[in-house]
């Protein structure tokens, strides 16, 4: 893993308070489990609300978080001042999400002045193990956040 520094000293706290303003991830029942320079994971329990026919956790619930681990990891990495936003992200469904919750962790791969590159694992947690049921390859842009010059 390449050494990762935080632009910001501060990087956890934005990076929460960042998170606490997405009413999504709040619907969704999102927690934020663990954030470290250029990493994060993040944790969602099952609900009734959250599945498809089958009873697995909808697709739409694993992108939203594999598309959040990698934009909170590379996150960790920018100035106070930027903000970042997807740019685009493929995803690889790789098992049915069953389970008690799903866990997403992300990861930067590269961090660049503009564009950093980033994956996320999802897994679904089931009597105590971990099954990797998604895999992400993301590309985040930093750009200026409110009230930037």
């Amino acid at each position: 893993m390449p050494d990762l520094k935080p632009a910001d000293p501060d990087f956890e706290q934005r990076v929460r308070r960042v998170f606490a303003t997405q009413g999504f991830m709040r619907t969704l029942g999102v927690e934020l489990v663990e954030i470290l320079p250029g990493r994060i994971a993040m944790r969602v329990p099952y609900s009734d609300g959250l599945n498809q026919h089958h009873g697995y956790f909808h697709g739409g619930v694993i992108g939203t978080l594999a598309d959040n681990a990698c934009g909170g990891a590379a996150g960790t990495l920018v100035a106070p001042d930027r903000l970042v936003l997807t740019v685009e992200y493929k995803l690889n469904f790789i098992a049915p999400a069953d389970g008690a919750a799903i866990v997403a962790r992300g990861r930067v791969v590269k961090s660049g002045r503009t564009l950093t590159i980033c994956a996320a694992d999802i897994f679904s947690e089931k009597d105590g193990a971990e099954t990797l049921v998604a895999t992400a390859l993301a590309t985040m842009m930093s750009l200026p956040g409110p009230g930037a010059s």
